[in-house]
């Protein structure tokens, strides 16, 4: 008897999206490549796992991406990569860590004397947290891209962000990153609908 329904997954943000095989299957292969044993057949027989898991346990409808990660854990663990299930546990507190530690400023820098927006005190200027899913929402309901298009191109901004080591973030450079993310996801859209 074949699954007749799509599992959902809460997202921490309270957003709901359904449920990936091959995001498990990424989340399992980059634990594996951290510890320097990259396998996709092992990624793909402990994201099978996992999934079968998910589908068949309480009859449940919906899972939360941290019961996910729990999963992912136990499964590495028990299946001898004790190792792995430590780097996806680092990885994940290390990205909730920058998260916490990215401030957002409403500044549109445009030239150097807008850096003093930056370099000013805390009061200077509209500060907010982190949040991938602001872009996300704003690019579905001002841009009409479908969820899984629009967190596709949060995840690349998010990712440049980090790779820059910055902890104070002008809009305007989001803004720009968006925009560059947002244009290469459509261009190999349409180069892959003409293919």
């Amino acid at each position: 008897m074949g699954i007749k329904w799509q599992l959902k997954v809460i997202k921490a943000d309270g957003t709901v999206e359904e449920y990936l095989h091959t995001k498990v299957i990424g989340a399992v292969g980059n634990a594996l490549n951290g510890i320097g044993q990259p396998d996709i057949c092992v990624a793909e027989q402990i994201a099978d796992v996992v999934t079968y898991f998910l589908y068949h346990s309480q009859n449940r409808r919906a899972v939360t991406t941290s019961e996910i990660l729990s999963i992912i854990k136990a499964a590495l663990t028990t299946t001898g990569y004790e190792e792995a299930a430590v780097a996806i546990s680092e990885h994940h507190f290390e990205r909730k860590l920058k998260r916490c530690r990215i401030e957002v400023i409403s500044a549109d820098i445009q030239e150097l004397a807008d850096v003093e927006q930056l370099a000013g005190d805390e009061e200077s200027g509209s500060r907010s947290r982190w949040d991938k899913s602001r872009i996300v929402a704003d690019l579905v309901t001002k841009h009409s891209f479908c969820r899984q298009t629009a967190r596709m191109i949060a995840s690349m901004v998010e990712e440049k962000v980090f790779s820059m080591g910055i902890t104070l973030v002008p809009a305007s450079l989001i803004k720009q990153l968006v925009l560059g993310d947002a244009a290469s996801v459509l261009r190999a859209q349409r180069q892959l609908q003409t293919v």
